[in-house]
Parts: C-alpha cells; sequence; structure tokens
C-alpha cells in the first residue's frame, strides 16, 4: 500500500472531502487563500495602528468576501437551496466552539459574567473571539434564499436573477455608505455602530450576489484574457482603501465601505480568473470553516500566554500566523483521519 504522503492524489481524497462529495479544486483553493487570510489578520500584534500592521490588514481584509463569492459561484444554476440544512450545518459546529470559547474564556478572567441572559446575549451576537461572521453567513444565506425563491415568482431565466442580483449588490453599497451615519444621526454610540456594520448583512450578501452574476454569466471565461488589466485594477482598489485607512479620508472603515467593497470584489474576481488549482490550498479550503472556529483558539493561547513578547511586532507576526497555520493544519488532518463522522460534522470539519 503507497503511504497518503507519497501519494499526492491519495493523500488528497484522505484529508480534503469525503469520495462521495465532487468538489470544485478552484473553488477550495480560493477558500484555503481566504482562511489563510483570516489567520493573518489575527496574527496581526493588536491593535493595529502602526502603518505596516495597517496596510498588511487592509491587504488581507477581501478574505471575508472572497468565502461568500465562492458561495455564490457555488450556487450557480441553483433555484432553491437547503436553507433548514445549510443552517444548522453553520450553527451546530458553532455552538460547540462557543461552548469552548466561553470555558476558554472563562479560565482567564474569574470575574467573567456567567448570567443567563448575558451568555444568551453573547451567542445571539457572537460576542466571543471573532464568530460574528458566522451570523454573516447565515443571513447571507437566508437572503440567498429569498433571491431564489423571488427569481422563482418572476419566472424562470437568468434575466430576472441577474436583475435582482444587480439590486441586491445596489442595496447593499446603499446601506454600508449610509447605515452608519443614519445610527449617528439617531444617536448610537460609536461601539454600537460597529457592532452594527461588522453584521451589515446586505453590504455583506452583496459579495454573494456577485459571485452568483459571475457564474452565472461566465465572468470567467469573459475575464480570462484580460488578467493582467484585472490584477491591475485590483492593486488601484487596493491602494485607495489603504490610503484611505492610512490617512483617515472619508468612510475609513475597515469594512462595510465602498473602498472596500471595490478592493474586495476586484480581488475575489482576480482569484476566480486566475484558478488557483492546489491540493494542499484545496485542503485547507474544504475544512476552511473548522479552521474558522477554532484557528483563533491557539492565536488566544500565544498571545494570552506572552509568545507576542518574546518577539518584535513583526516577527511575532510571522512566529504567530506560521504556528497556527501548520497546528491548526495538523489537527485537520487528524480530525478527518480519526474521528467518526458526526464528530467531523459536529465541529464544522
Amino acid at each position: 500500500m503507497v503511504p497518503a504522503a507519497s501519494n499526492p492524489a491519495a493523500w488528497a481524497d484522505a484529508v480534503t472531502v469525503p469520495a462521495s462529495k465532487a468538489r470544485d479544486v478552484t473553488i477550495d483553493s480560493m477558500r484555503g487563500i481566504a482562511i489563510l487570510m483570516v489567520i493573518g489578520i489575527h496574527s496581526l500584534p493588536q491593535p493595529v495602528v502602526s502603518g505596516w500592521t495597517i496596510m498588511l490588514d487592509a491587504a488581507l481584509r477581501p478574505c471575508v468576501p472572497i468565502f461568500l463569492f465562492a458561495s455564490g459561484m457555488m450556487s450557480t444554476g441553483k433555484t432553491h437551496i437547503p436553507l433548514g440544512r445549510r443552517v444548522m450545518t453553520a450553527m451546530i459546529p458553532y455552538t460547540i466552539a462557543f461552548v469552548a470559547a466561553c470555558v476558554y474564556m472563562a479560565l482567564h478572567n474569574p470575574n467573567m459574567d456567567h448570567r443567563l441572559h448575558v451568555t444568551l446575549a453573547r451567542f445571539g451576537l457572537a460576542y466571543v473571539f471573532v464568530y460574528y461572521y458566522v451570523f454573516v453567513y447565515v443571513g447571507c444565506t437566508v437572503a440567498l434564499w429569498f433571491v431564489l425563491k423571488l427569481a422563482k415568482l418572476l419566472g424562470d431565466g437568468r434575466d430576472n436573477l441577474a436583475m435582482l442580483l444587480i439590486a441586491a449588490i445596489g442595496f447593499g453599497l446603499l446601506t454600508g455608505a449610509y447605515l452608519d451615519p443614519l445610527l449617528a444621526k439617531v444617536g448610537f454610540s460609536p461601539s454600537l455602530i460597529e457592532e452594527v456594520r461588522m453584521r451589515d448583512i446586505p453590504f455583506w450578501f452583496a459579495f454573494l450576489a456577485l459571485g452568483l452574476l459571475a457564474g452565472t454569466f461566465r465572468l470567467d471565461e469573459t475575464l480570462r484574457e484580460r488578467k493582467a488589466l484585472l490584477l491591475a485594477a485590483a492593486a488601484i482598489a487596493y491602494v485607495i482603501y489603504a490610503g484611505a485607512r492610512l490617512w483617515k479620508i472619508g468612510d475609513d472603515a475597515d469594512y462595510d465601505s465602498l473602498a472596500f467593497f471595490g478592493y474586495a470584489s476586484l480581488a475575489a474576481l482576480m482569484l476566480l480568473t486566475w484558478r488557483p488549482a492546489s491540493v494542499a490550498l484545496a485542503m485547507l479550503g474544504s475544512g476552511s470553516y473548522f479552521i474558522y472556529l477554532w484557528h483563533i483558539f491557539i492565536v488566544m493561547f500565544l498571545r494570552d500566554h506572552g509568545a507576542f513578547d518574546r518577539f518584535t511586532p513583526l516577527a511575532g507576526f510571522v512566529f504567530t500566523f506560521a504556528a497556527t497555520a501548520i497546528l491548526i493544519a495538523f489537527l485537520l488532518v487528524c480530525v478527518r483521519r480519526l474521528a467518526p463522522g458526526t464528530m467531523r460534522r459536529w465541529v464544522g470539519a
């Protein structure tokens, strides 16, 4: 029997996905790149205030848009999605990770508030670690279900769907531009406004809608001969977004801004047209939800136990990123090889 380590195809079958499920290696590779970007963001020294950390953070920010864009691509041609199953697939692993995160937080904070209503609020707002994007995904999934239902009522055909998706993108950009000024005018605090902007579902759904549009109209084929132009456009968009954050120009939010949408959407399209196809990246991408939920424990452990104190900020970032990426990939392989199927589903692997 040939060892998996010396047989790339066998290794990919063993640790990437069950054999019964067909996977798109390009989409999974895009997700693999995106989850490495997530680890990169969380490995940065906090708070992100120095010039190089802001620029690197800005470069890595398209991670969540790439996930949503990929979800839209994978929904191409569908007229219905199993909403209940998708929500449960997201919520069960989140609930388990939430409990583990609460235990971790309690061990590091003896004064943690354990009252029931506080715990329920933490769960509903995903206010442990960085889990609020779970509800961004759930909200976007509900929005996708609604759009597909509406498109079916309007009549089959991609033109009606395209009209709805373009309208959804426009509405998402409007909420991104005007939601925070509206909340500020009403009198909400800046901290609450930031929490709302992180969960601006219409804005985040714009990326999923763009992915569905790209898949429906095969934009990758149209843009295939324009890779260099798309790369240049993404680079210019990055400079605008990073510059807005560095110099506090206009809406300089990390997310939920027109500059961010421009850069992140072009980055997602660029990846799609460049069609990355790597066994290692695809393995990470197929297990990206597991990595998202559990990698933060490694980052927090390193941060809470002084790993950053032993290095310069840049060296601390490199060490934390490398250690976290290697350890979480190893854990993913172990879970997929050793854990029963039910347990794998419960932890998001």
